[in-house]
């Protein structure tokens, strides 16, 4: 009986020592809890699937990277770790997040574009976890964030939930974020700049006919250009039929992204949810890597022809529902992304 309590006992103080600061993974997803890094490390059937993290440069809490169930990094590097072979424009763009260009005149998309907080900046501060729950199918981390012009006055506070699934070879993230105004009314004039992005890989980009400069082995600007076909992949299809740089400023429920990274055959799929206001959204997805919904640049999406002006009133909530998919190995068929997407619309409704 002794040695047999002696066994027990340090196999819990193992236990809590596995435990202190990070989870013990298993299959499904797990989190490891690393808040001295700013950071929690997502995993699915054991592989790093992507990391919350709310970096003191970046000015908002993101996802990054982003990986395949293959392995493959869909994300850019740049800036903050940077490959070879990307584009190094855009700084602000990084990783997945979410947030808007203009709100009650404050920039909260573009802040960070020029390598520093800007004078009229707004920043998405990181408060505090509030849940990371991992599961055989699904697991759950939340946390809570504010909205915060440049004086440090508090115009929004967050409260979002990533629910992460793993499903045979697709990554599935489902993001719910609620807004709620404070003591003032909030609004967020039309821009295109918004709302829910990524920016992707550069294997993921279209073929475009342009010379752009790219980064060299050591990270640093290229004085070669290149032809913005070499190495791109990709293509757009949205749920309307449109596919290839036609899709911007156009409206659908979905919008899929599909190339390949090496042999690796990717889907990147982002749907809108029919209780998101404006439904279907607006698409800011662009050729170059940014990929992006936007449920309220009505104004600069239709030429100034429709215009949305939304606004909040004090104490005011509102919540947002996106789903995005990662697909490894074959691109989807508008088929499967039309159930996975109908499956969104259940879940959450």
């Amino acid at each position: 009986m002794k040695t047999l309590s002696v066994y027990f006992t340090i196999s819990l103080w193992l236990l809590v020592l596995c435990c202190n600061g990070q989870s013990v993974r298993q299959s499904g997803i797990d989190f490891v809890v690393k808040e001295n890094e700013r950071k929690v490390d997502v995993f699915a059937e054991d592989k790093l699937l992507t990391s919350y993290c709310w970096p003191e440069n970046v000015y908002k809490p993101i996802l990054y990277p982003l990986y395949s169930a293959g392995g493959s990094e869909i994300t850019r590097g740049f800036p903050l770790r940077p490959r070879e072979g990307e584009r190094n424009d855009h700084i602000h763009q990084v990783g997945l997040w979410l947030n808007y260009g203009n709100v009650n005149g404050y920039d909260f998309w573009g802040n960070g574009s020029r390598g520093y907080k800007e004078p009229r900046g707004g920043e998405i501060k990181h408060i505090s976890l509030i849940k990371a729950e991992g599961g055989k199918q699904e697991g759950v981390l939340g946390y809570k964030a504010s909205w915060l012009i440049p004086s440090g006055y508090e115009i929004l506070s967050e409260t979002t939930e990533y629910h992460f699934m793993v499903l045979g070879n697709l990554r599935i993230i489902d993001r719910i974020t609620t807004l709620a105004a404070n003591d003032s009314s909030v609004s967020f004039p039309d821009t295109k700049e918004g709302m829910f992005g990524i920016r992707v890989a550069r294997q993921l980009e279209l073929p475009l006919n342009e010379m752009i400069q790219v980064l060299d082995a050591s990270g640093k600007p290229s004085e070669k250009k290149i032809r913005a076909s070499e190495g791109a992949t990709g293509n757009y299809r949205g749920s309307n039929g449109i596919s290839g740089e036609g899709v911007w400023g156009t409206r659908a429920g979905w919008m899929h992204l599909y190339g390949n990274i090496g042999e690796e055959k990717i889907s990147l799929v982002i749907c809108d949810h029919p209780r998101n206001p404006g439904f279907p959204t607006y698409w800011h997805a662009r050729g170059y890597g940014l990929f992006a919904a936007n449920p309220f640049g009505w104004k600069d999406f239709t030429g100034g022809k429709e215009q949305l002006n939304f606004s909040m009133k004090p104490h005011q909530q509102i919540t947002f529902r996106y789903r995005v998919i990662i697909g490894s190995g074959n691109h989807l068929s508008d088929e499967e992304i039309n159930r996975l997407a109908e499956d969104f619309y259940r879940k959450y409704f």
